[in-house]
This record gives structure tokens, sequence and C-alpha cells, in this order.
């Protein structure tokens, strides 16, 4: 890797001493976490951590609405939520040590399904997403607390194609690595969603998916938590140490 260099001086009691910064010519990956529906940043912050020890530059965030018990959750809608993850976006890739060719958005459920759409609107090199959830693009700007839930289930249990998702097409339309992570026991999102985000992503250059064996959607036990926690980390890793020696990963 190689390195710029700055001359500078340092003042110690009226006398300048001659230094020089040495620093890495190569900026950095930057990583957004986006949560689900009805969580925070709390959960993504130990990942965060972890994958900023790789030399990565992280944002979490909270997303509008989503305090459980407050009112603003009863009105915020997806048009909301995903003008707060552009925002969220935009100011990581302002941040000066990162390269904003080399962004990492990674999503959880609600939060995976609005940044498929980011895709669209931001440049993003590498796309995680766990157990991505899926809407219809009807009632867009409708509070996401008014959504028929029971229209969702039946919806989300048969195969849905591109051409009828907004979401789907932008899986289509990605080009980048992808890591599709589902739930073995996922009562929110089924295994017939996750087919119709892998079948979407026909474009992507990479797709990895993974199965957490026992998991509900939630990851509500540690052991559960601690497996997609390992799954994300090693993917990330793959990624950016294979852009940083400049190869990329196949499919697996």
């Amino acid at each position: 890797m190689g390195t710029s260099s700055t001359s500078i001086e340092i003042l110690v009691e009226e006398e300048r001493l001659a230094g020089t910064f040495l620093a890495p010519e190569t900026k950095v990956p930057g990583v957004l976490f986006v949560h689900g529906w009805g969580g925070s940043q709390e959960r993504d912050l130990d990942r965060a951590r972890g994958i900023a020890g790789l030399g990565c530059v992280c944002l979490t965030f909270d997303l509008r609405g989503h305090e459980k018990g407050s009112a603003r959750q009863q009105t915020v809608t997806r048009e909301e939520n995903l003008r707060d993850i552009i925002s969220a976006y935009d100011l990581l890739a302002r941040h000066p040590s990162i390269d904003p060719r080399s962004i990492a958005v990674v999503g959880t459920s609600y939060g995976a399904y609005l940044s498929t759409i980011l895709t669209t609107l931001r440049p993003v090199k590498w796309l995680s997403l766990r157990v991505p959830s899926l809407y219809r693009d009807t009632d867009w700007e409708t509070p996401k607390r008014q959504l028929n839930r029971q229209d969702l289930a039946v919806y989300r249990k048969a195969p849905v194609s591109p051409e009828e998702n907004r979401a789907l097409a932008a899986c289509t339309a990605f080009r980048g690595d992808v890591l599709l992570v589902e739930s073995e026991h996922d009562h929110l999102v089924p295994h017939a969603t996750i087919m119709s985000y892998r079948a979407a992503f026909r474009n992507s250059h990479s797709l990895t998916h993974r199965v957490v064996d026992g998991a509900d959607h939630a990851l509500s036990t540690k052991i559960c938590q601690q497996a997609y926690t390992s799954i994300l980390v090693g993917w990330i890793t793959e990624m950016v140490v294979g852009a940083r020696v400049g190869g990329r990963p196949g499919i697996s």
C-alpha cells in the first residue's frame, strides 16, 4: 500500500520541531447499517465495532418512527424511512477517510427491503440483506403500520417477479456483491420471499446465500445472533480483503 507524506511543524514552548505525517494513500471502505422495523441501531453496534476493526468506517443510526410506543410510529411511511437511509448514506460518503466507490450496506428485514431501493439512488458496491421483507408497491406513502398484514403474509408466500416489485427490480439492476441471509424458522419472511430475492439478483457480481439454522426472524437466541455475526463478518472480510488485493470473489 502506498503512502503520502506531509511536512509539519510541532510547536513546543516557542520552539518549532520539524515533523512528517505519513498516511496510507488508499482510502477505506464504508459500511452503512440499516435496522429493521421497530428496531434501533443498538443491535448493530457490536457488529459495526468488529467490522471497523477490519479497517472500515461504519455508520449505524435510528430510523424515524421506530421507537416503540411513540406516536410517530403510527404515521411514518416507507418514503420517509427511505429518505432517512439516503441522508445517512450521504453522511457516510462524505467522511474524509471513505472511498465513495467502496460502500457496503447491511440491512435487516424492513431495512433490508429499503436498502435494495437505495441501490438505485446511490452507488453501493456490497449489499448484505438479512431476512429481507417484501411489500407491494401500492400504498407507498401510506403509514407502514396501516398496511394490511394478512395481505402481506399471503403476498410473501408466493413467488414475486422483479417486473411487479420495485425492490426486486432494484435487485435485478444491482451488479455488486450480495450476501443473503435467511432464518430457518422465520414466520414473517418465508422461504418463498428469500427465493424471490435470490432469483432477482440475476446480474449481481456474486451471490452468497446462507441459512441460520434454528433461527427465527428476530434471532432471539444468543447462539443464532453469534452465527449471523460470524457469517456477516466473514463475508465483509472477504469483500474488503478481496478489494484491497485487486480481486473479487465468485458466486457461492
